[in-house]
């Protein structure tokens, strides 16, 4: 019974993270790159509202309540600021430039009839893969 209220909700919550990114144009590459050009600064609001609203219940939801709406623990997030982390972003953010979508907003606009976003995704799960098979390769001693 569990296990089936958590699909629901993360079904719930995709769905409406993919309405939110279709309202406010994130889905569209173009608005993303006028973003990043300084031209429409209108996703900024988008994102650090946000990021504000993450950042505000992430922080009251565990002092209002033992646990999670399902009955998980809060759990606090491994962070370790390093090389990888860093070098990560800086390959992200060229990606996230070049082609103006990033995944989130891919996959909804795929599911908002924008087909051509269908290469950006394949080169999304490609990267993705490059770097699953550099990260388990043999380490040399």
């Amino acid at each position: 019974m569990k296990q089936r209220l958590n699909q629901i909700a993360t079904l719930a919550s995709g769905a409406l993270f993919g309405f939110g990114l279709a309202w406010s144009t994130m889905i569209r590459p173009e608005s993303v790159l006028a973003f990043l050009n300084f031209q429409d600064l209108g996703l900024l609001l988008v994102l650090g509202s946000a990021v504000g609203l993450n950042l505000l219940v992430f922080q009251l939801a565990p002092r209002l309540r033992k646990r999670a709406l399902l009955g998980d623990a809060f759990q606090q997030r491994p962070f370790a600021l390093n090389r990888q982390t860093l070098s990560g972003g800086v390959l992200f953010g060229l990606g996230w430039g070049l082609c103006g979508v990033c995944p989130g907003p891919a996959l909804a606009g795929l599911g908002a009839g924008n087909g051509d976003l269908l290469i950006a995704l394949a080169g999304i799960f490609a990267g993705a893969w490059l770097q699953g098979l550099w990260a388990g390769r043999p380490k040399q001693t």
